[in-house]
Protein backbone atom coordinates (compact mmCIF):
# COMPACT_ATOMS: atom_id res chain seq x y z
CA UNK A 1 0.00 0.00 0.00
CA UNK A 2 1.33 3.53 -0.81
CA UNK A 3 0.71 6.08 1.87
CA UNK A 4 0.13 8.91 -0.92
CA UNK A 5 -0.92 9.02 -4.32
CA UNK A 6 -2.13 11.35 -6.43
CA UNK A 7 -3.57 11.33 -9.71
CA UNK A 8 -4.19 14.62 -11.83
CA UNK A 9 -4.46 16.39 -8.43
CA UNK A 10 -5.69 20.13 -9.32
CA UNK A 11 -6.17 23.03 -6.64
CA UNK A 12 -8.11 26.03 -8.21
CA UNK A 13 -8.29 29.36 -5.88
CA UNK A 14 -11.36 31.39 -7.04
CA UNK A 15 -11.46 35.54 -5.98
CA UNK A 16 -14.07 37.15 -8.09
CA UNK A 17 -13.20 36.65 -11.86
CA UNK A 18 -9.79 35.46 -11.27
CA UNK A 19 -9.19 31.85 -10.99
CA UNK A 20 -5.62 31.17 -9.66
CA UNK A 21 -4.31 27.05 -10.37
CA UNK A 22 -2.18 26.56 -7.30
CA UNK A 23 -1.53 23.06 -8.24
CA UNK A 24 -1.82 22.18 -11.69
CA UNK A 25 -2.86 18.17 -12.99
CA UNK A 26 -0.07 16.36 -10.90
CA UNK A 27 0.87 12.63 -10.23
CA UNK A 28 2.78 10.44 -7.36
CA UNK A 29 3.33 8.30 -5.11
CA UNK A 30 4.87 7.71 -1.76
CA UNK A 31 5.73 4.56 -0.39
CA UNK A 32 5.29 3.93 3.50
CA UNK A 33 8.49 5.18 5.84
CA UNK A 34 9.81 6.96 3.35
CA UNK A 35 11.69 10.23 3.69
CA UNK A 36 10.30 12.74 1.02
CA UNK A 37 10.86 16.61 0.50
CA UNK A 38 8.82 18.74 -1.97
CA UNK A 39 11.03 21.34 -2.93
CA UNK A 40 10.04 24.82 -5.44
CA UNK A 41 10.75 28.55 -5.06
CA UNK A 42 7.93 30.71 -3.09
CA UNK A 43 4.14 29.88 -4.92
CA UNK A 44 5.37 26.95 -6.30
CA UNK A 45 2.14 25.21 -4.69
CA UNK A 46 4.25 23.51 -2.23
CA UNK A 47 2.30 24.13 1.02
CA UNK A 48 -1.22 24.21 -0.90
CA UNK A 49 0.27 20.02 -1.51
CA UNK A 50 1.20 19.69 1.97
CA UNK A 51 -2.31 21.03 3.22
CA UNK A 52 -4.56 19.25 0.54
CA UNK A 53 -2.16 15.41 1.22
CA UNK A 54 -3.35 16.78 5.44
CA UNK A 55 -7.25 16.99 4.67
CA UNK A 56 -7.09 20.04 5.13
CA UNK A 57 -8.01 21.77 2.03
CA UNK A 58 -9.99 19.59 -0.65
CA UNK A 59 -8.89 19.30 -4.01
CA UNK A 60 -10.56 21.08 -6.52
CA UNK A 61 -10.28 17.87 -9.38
CA UNK A 62 -8.65 14.59 -9.21
CA UNK A 63 -8.14 11.96 -7.08
CA UNK A 64 -5.87 11.88 -3.85
CA UNK A 65 -5.42 8.61 -1.66
CA UNK A 66 -3.86 9.18 2.01
CA UNK A 67 -2.82 6.00 4.18
CA UNK A 68 -5.04 3.71 1.89
CA UNK A 69 -7.92 6.43 1.49
CA UNK A 70 -9.86 8.30 -0.39
CA UNK A 71 -9.62 11.62 0.84
CA UNK A 72 -10.85 14.01 -2.05
CA UNK A 73 -14.26 14.28 -0.79
CA UNK A 74 -14.26 14.10 2.91
CA UNK A 75 -16.47 16.04 4.82
CA UNK A 76 -14.71 18.87 6.80
CA UNK A 77 -15.88 16.93 9.75
CA UNK A 78 -14.36 13.56 8.16
CA UNK A 79 -11.05 15.48 7.47
CA UNK A 80 -10.48 16.55 11.10
CA UNK A 81 -11.05 12.84 12.13
CA UNK A 82 -8.88 11.39 10.18
CA UNK A 83 -6.40 14.05 10.62
CA UNK A 84 -6.29 13.42 13.97
CA UNK A 85 -5.98 9.25 13.50
CA UNK A 86 -3.46 9.04 10.96
CA UNK A 87 -1.50 12.51 10.17
CA UNK A 88 0.98 14.78 12.60
CA UNK A 89 2.07 18.23 11.55
CA UNK A 90 5.41 19.98 12.27
CA UNK A 91 5.49 23.62 11.38
CA UNK A 92 8.33 25.95 10.90
CA UNK A 93 7.51 28.33 14.21
CA UNK A 94 6.44 25.30 16.18
CA UNK A 95 2.99 26.19 17.02
CA UNK A 96 3.15 25.09 20.40
CA UNK A 97 0.51 26.38 22.91
CA UNK A 98 2.01 28.39 25.65
CA UNK A 99 -0.19 28.17 28.79
CA UNK A 100 0.68 24.26 28.50
CA UNK A 101 3.40 22.77 29.74
CA UNK A 102 6.20 20.43 27.37
CA UNK A 103 4.07 17.48 28.42
CA UNK A 104 0.25 19.16 28.00
CA UNK A 105 1.54 20.04 24.30
CA UNK A 106 2.52 16.50 23.18
CA UNK A 107 -0.61 14.90 25.29
CA UNK A 108 -2.73 17.48 23.09
CA UNK A 109 -3.72 15.74 20.59
CA UNK A 110 -4.39 12.30 22.35
CA UNK A 111 -7.20 14.29 24.28
CA UNK A 112 -8.64 16.61 21.51
CA UNK A 113 -8.60 14.30 18.81
CA UNK A 114 -8.64 10.20 20.04
CA UNK A 115 -9.87 11.26 23.85
CA UNK A 116 -7.58 8.19 25.33
CA UNK A 117 -7.80 7.50 29.00
CA UNK A 118 -5.40 8.62 31.60
CA UNK A 119 -3.11 5.87 32.00
CA UNK A 120 -2.84 5.37 28.50
CA UNK A 121 -2.41 8.96 27.49
CA UNK A 122 0.71 9.16 30.06
CA UNK A 123 2.77 6.18 29.07
CA UNK A 124 2.22 7.41 25.60
CA UNK A 125 3.49 10.99 26.30
CA UNK A 126 6.21 9.74 28.40
CA UNK A 127 7.82 7.06 25.32
CA UNK A 128 7.60 10.12 23.05
CA UNK A 129 9.36 12.37 25.76
CA UNK A 130 12.36 9.66 26.09
CA UNK A 131 12.17 9.26 22.43
CA UNK A 132 12.88 13.12 21.81
CA UNK A 133 15.24 13.24 24.85
CA UNK A 134 12.77 16.03 26.61
CA UNK A 135 12.13 14.16 29.80
CA UNK A 136 13.76 16.63 32.36
CA UNK A 137 11.85 19.44 30.45
CA UNK A 138 8.69 17.88 30.82
CA UNK A 139 6.91 20.72 33.37
CA UNK A 140 8.15 23.08 31.72
CA UNK A 141 6.34 26.23 29.47
CA UNK A 142 7.30 26.81 25.55
CA UNK A 143 8.92 30.00 26.95
CA UNK A 144 11.58 28.30 28.84
CA UNK A 145 12.94 26.15 26.58
CA UNK A 146 14.60 26.63 23.37
CA UNK A 147 13.73 26.80 19.55
CA UNK A 148 15.63 23.25 18.78
CA UNK A 149 14.05 21.85 22.10
CA UNK A 150 10.28 23.55 20.72
CA UNK A 151 11.31 21.50 17.57
CA UNK A 152 11.54 18.09 19.56
CA UNK A 153 8.16 18.48 21.43
CA UNK A 154 6.83 19.55 18.23
CA UNK A 155 7.89 16.14 16.17
CA UNK A 156 7.10 14.42 19.50
CA UNK A 157 3.58 15.89 19.25
CA UNK A 158 3.01 15.04 15.59
CA UNK A 159 4.28 11.18 16.63
CA UNK A 160 2.15 11.21 19.59
CA UNK A 161 -1.33 9.31 18.22
CA UNK A 162 0.95 6.71 16.44
CA UNK A 163 0.80 8.70 12.98
CA UNK A 164 1.68 7.08 10.12
CA UNK A 165 2.06 10.45 8.03
CA UNK A 166 4.12 13.24 9.42
CA UNK A 167 3.70 16.80 7.12
CA UNK A 168 6.65 19.28 7.98
CA UNK A 169 6.44 22.73 6.16
CA UNK A 170 9.63 24.23 6.73
CA UNK A 171 10.48 22.41 10.36
CA UNK A 172 13.84 23.86 10.25
CA UNK A 173 13.49 27.35 9.23
CA UNK A 174 13.31 29.05 12.16
CA UNK A 175 16.67 26.72 13.29
CA UNK A 176 20.41 27.67 13.58
CA UNK A 177 22.55 24.66 11.31
CA UNK A 178 23.49 22.45 14.36
CA UNK A 179 20.09 22.45 16.17
CA UNK A 180 18.56 22.12 12.40
CA UNK A 181 20.93 19.25 11.71
CA UNK A 182 19.97 17.71 15.44
CA UNK A 183 15.84 17.87 14.31
CA UNK A 184 16.93 16.41 10.74
CA UNK A 185 18.33 13.36 12.91
CA UNK A 186 15.80 12.87 15.16
CA UNK A 187 13.24 12.79 12.55
CA UNK A 188 14.97 10.65 10.71
CA UNK A 189 15.64 7.67 13.58
CA UNK A 190 12.00 8.27 14.44
CA UNK A 191 11.29 7.06 11.11
CA UNK A 192 13.43 4.38 11.15
CA UNK A 193 12.06 3.48 14.85
CA UNK A 194 8.71 3.89 14.21
CA UNK A 195 8.06 3.53 10.13
CA UNK A 196 6.63 6.89 9.80
CA UNK A 197 6.73 8.67 6.64
CA UNK A 198 7.63 12.24 6.55
CA UNK A 199 6.82 14.62 3.81
CA UNK A 200 8.98 17.97 4.05
CA UNK A 201 7.91 21.15 2.19
CA UNK A 202 11.16 23.21 2.04
CA UNK A 203 13.98 25.65 0.97
CA UNK A 204 16.66 24.09 3.13
CA UNK A 205 19.38 22.26 1.50
CA UNK A 206 20.08 20.14 4.65
CA UNK A 207 16.64 18.70 4.88
CA UNK A 208 16.88 18.31 0.89
CA UNK A 209 20.30 16.43 1.57
CA UNK A 210 18.55 13.81 4.01
CA UNK A 211 15.47 13.31 1.74
CA UNK A 212 15.51 9.85 0.17
CA UNK A 213 13.06 11.29 -2.71
CA UNK A 214 13.20 14.57 -3.98
CA UNK A 215 10.07 15.88 -6.02
CA UNK A 216 10.49 19.44 -7.79
CA UNK A 217 7.74 21.92 -8.16
CA UNK A 218 7.01 25.27 -10.05
CA UNK A 219 3.88 26.98 -10.72
CA UNK A 220 1.99 24.33 -9.39
CA UNK A 221 3.58 22.09 -12.15
CA UNK A 222 5.33 18.92 -10.61
CA UNK A 223 8.81 19.51 -12.85
CA UNK A 224 11.07 16.37 -11.99
CA UNK A 225 11.45 13.14 -8.98
CA UNK A 226 15.22 11.78 -7.84
CA UNK A 227 16.01 9.80 -5.54
CA UNK A 228 17.93 11.88 -2.68
CA UNK A 229 20.93 11.09 -0.98
CA UNK A 230 19.19 9.99 1.96
CA UNK A 231 22.67 11.42 3.50
CA UNK A 232 23.61 10.45 6.89
CA UNK A 233 25.81 13.58 8.03
CA UNK A 234 24.00 15.13 9.71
Amino acid sequence: MTIVAAEQLTKNYVTGDITVQAIQGIEFSIEPASFVSFVGPSGSGKSTLLNMIGCLDPPTNGRLKVVGQDVTRLSPTESAAFRGKHIGFIFQDFNLIPVLTVFENIEYPLLMVQNWPVRKRRQQVEKMLEAVDMQDQARKYPNQISGGQKQRVAVARALVTKAELVLADEPTANLDRKTANRIIGLMKAMRDEFSTTFIFSTHDPKVVKNAEIIYTLEDGKLLQSENGQGGDDV
